[in-house]
């Protein structure tokens, strides 16, 4: 098979079907205006095709599906778009990584003498795995779905609090990145933070948080409680300073009144975190007197001086450490 269909086959194991419809004839079908198809792709991520044949059968189905959400008394036509957006943003950060993963097997493949030709071994990925993967997608959705429905319920008492509630904010930043990264391949470098997204969603999932976001060197996490938030960053220090792969991390801390938009996390608390991760020493754990406020006796807590912050003027940032001999009931 010549490498010219090889990308075609490729391309229609990925899609489903081959393409045949124009972007009039699929938002025909669809029941939406080509005005309104094009804001749906637009809010996906897709570029716009113009007259050219580039839309399957699962095209038309998509756009039917937004039409339908438009025409009901249920969800106003902001709300569709939102959702939307956020879909294609999130679907389009998981399509780079899923695609990027798999291009270091098939490179590790060629170099081992499994494959001799990167695009038969890509489409063999795409014909054996792409159903299972679907599969487990749908599957972490539903799962993530129903935990954000719990904690949003969890809220408790009025509508007011669904969208914003009291958090505890962390941020973990690996000390001298910049530096250091300046001395890796790209090879490297990805490992490098790769094994330290890993290492830290392990332990702030493990212990009952969320990850928020990655940023390279730096997780944004939050917990529900100054304890469960700080045991984390205790154990994300104490775990990531034992690996010698990994360079030290410090961790910023923060309680208070967070909003919920966009999978994302906004307020003082978020920037507070922030700002203390930019001053804490390597493996170190600096909290705000709120967060300290709500600490028992498993951590010992120590005010220190004054020291200026970015938007907060002169704030005291708390060390902590655990309490020697403390043991947990």
């Amino acid at each position: 098979m010549s490498q010219s269909d090889l990308r075609g086959e490729l391309i229609r194991l990925l899609l489903g079907a081959d393409v045949a419809l124009t972007a009039q004839e699929v938002t025909e079908r669809g029941g939406l205006s080509l005005e309104d198809g094009q804001r749906l792709w637009r809010a996906l991520g897709f570029p716009d095709r113009g007259d050219g044949v580039a839309y399957t059968d699962a095209d038309t189905k998509a756009v039917a599906a937004v039409a339908a959400a438009l025409t009901s008394d249920l969800f106003e036509e902001a709300t569709v778009f939102r959702m939307t957006r956020a879909l294609g943003t999130t679907m389009s950060r998981l399509a780079d990584w899923q695609v990027s993963t798999l291009v270091e097997q098939v490179e590790h493949d060629i170099e081992t003498g499994a494959a001799t030709s990167r695009l038969e071994r890509a489409v063999d990925l795409a014909q054996y795995g792409g159903s299972g993967f679907e599969m487990l997608l749908l599957y972490a959705w539903r799962r993530h779905l129903a935990a954000a429905v719990a904690r949003m319920d969890a809220l408790g008492a009025s509508d007011e609090e669904l969208l914003s509630t009291d958090l505890t904010v962390g941020f973990a930043d690996l000390s001298r990145f910049t530096s250091l990264s300046n001395g890796l391949d790209d090879s490297a470098l990805g490992h490098l933070v790769e094994d330290f997204e890993s290492r830290c969603t392990d332990i702030v999932t493990a212990r009952g948080g969320r990850i928020v976001k990655t940023l390279g060197d730096a997780v944004l996490f939050v917990a529900d409680t100054p304890t469960s938030g700080t045991q984390i960053a205790m154990e994300l220090v104490g775990q990531i300073a034992r690996r010698p792969d990994i360079p030290d991390v410090k961790v910023g801390l923060a309680t208070g009144s967070v909003l919920s938009r966009l999978g994302d996390v906004f307020g003082p608390p978020v920037n507070l975190a922030a700002r203390l991760t930019s001053v804490a020493r390597s493996n170190r754990v600096l909290v705000d007197q709120h967060t300290a406020d709500g600490l028992g006796d498993e951590f010992e807590t120590r005010v220190l001086p004054p020291r200026p912050l970015r938007g907060f003027g002169n704030v005291s940032p708390v060390t902590v450490s655990r309490r020697h001999g403390f043991r947990a009931r």
